[in-house]
């Protein structure tokens, strides 16, 4: 009779596991029969996912200091040991790669030949706490978080420096701004395509916010849009956010959630990917997951 019991409980813990299989049927944002595909596994911790400019994704393992590369027909491959500990990317108008690598809490920039070069490493002479995620603008600057997560590889007595965990500007010409300070932990970041607004997230503080980006650079009318924390963050063609906490949540413009999507592992950050952009690309723990779009991403 205990066997029984036991086989039951059992049977119904697997009932109880919630489907990744299907989804998606109400906003109409996921293709039609669509199911959450692990495309790889065996990673340390998985982030900063980034389309290049013929839609492959590259990727962060960063315990291990490696940058992954996916694409539809070959699937992963290893494109660079050595990154700085790079963390949060973005591609700029260049085709390179910018990444916030906290090794040394610098910006840096990678070409095609995979040569590194520092962007930023500081703010009023004063080292940055760790950068975390970025987000290149049309215009070609860029925008990126420096919360503070102390790293077992930095030197001992090594201690946050900056006086807050802000967001930054860093133009063109390599002038760096803090633009908002009202953080308790700010980290995933995404702009919209047309370089007007810009979502930043508070993880500890469970909150999105939305800036008006202005014309010099500097961020107004700082507004909440969504009770979320994020450590990643992107943008789709209708202008819905997607956000990585716990799961994938889809907030509209307005600021309403129109989707929850299941991962079978936390997702850590996420992009659009692949030649049409209509792959959902997931980073999450020790694993990388697609899932099929109706909607395209943006840039």
């Amino acid at each position: 009779m205990k066997t029984t019991y036991t086989l039951f409980l059992i049977m119904v813990s697997i009932l109880a596991i919630p489907s990744v299989l299907v989804m998606g049927q109400e906003s109409g944002i996921i293709a039609p029969q669509a199911t959450i595909e692990q495309v790889g596994t065996g990673f340390a911790f998985t982030e900063g996912p980034a389309v290049s400019p013929d839609g492959r994704v590259f990727f962060t393992d960063q315990p291990n200091d490696r940058i992954h590369v996916w694409n539809e027909r070959e699937g992963i491959n290893l494109w660079l040991e050595g990154t700085g500990r790079s963390n949060g990317m973005d591609f700029n108008q260049d085709g390179d790669l910018v990444a916030c690598a906290d090794l040394h809490n610098q910006i840096v920039v990678f070409n095609d030949q995979k040569e590194m070069r520092v962007l930023c490493e500081n703010f009023n002479g004063i080292h940055l706490n760790g950068p975390n995620d970025v987000w290149v603008a049309p215009t070609g600057d860029s925008y990126f978080t420096d919360p503070y997560y102390h790293r077992q590889y930095w030197k001992a007595g090594h201690k946050e420096a900056q006086d807050a965990r802000g967001v930054y500007h860093l133009s063109r010409d390599g002038k760096v701004s803090r633009v908002s300070d009202q953080y308790v932990q700010p980290n995933g970041i995404i702009g919209t395509p047309d370089g007007k607004a810009l979502y930043v997230a508070d993880i500890n503080d469970r909150k999105i916010w939305k800036y008006d980006i202005q014309t010099d650079g500097s961020l107004a009318n700082r507004t909440f849009f969504a009770p979320e924390g994020s450590d990643g963050m992107t943008i789709d063609e209708q202008g819905n956010v997607y956000l990585t906490m716990g799961k994938v949540w889809v907030y509209s413009p307005e600021g309403a959630l129109i989707e929850a999507i299941d991962v079978p592992e936390s997702p850590s950050n996420i992009c659009f990917g692949g030649k049409d952009r209509d792959i959902l690309f997931i980073t999450a723990r020790r694993s990388v997951y697609t899932l099929k779009m109706n909607v395209k991403g943006v840039k």
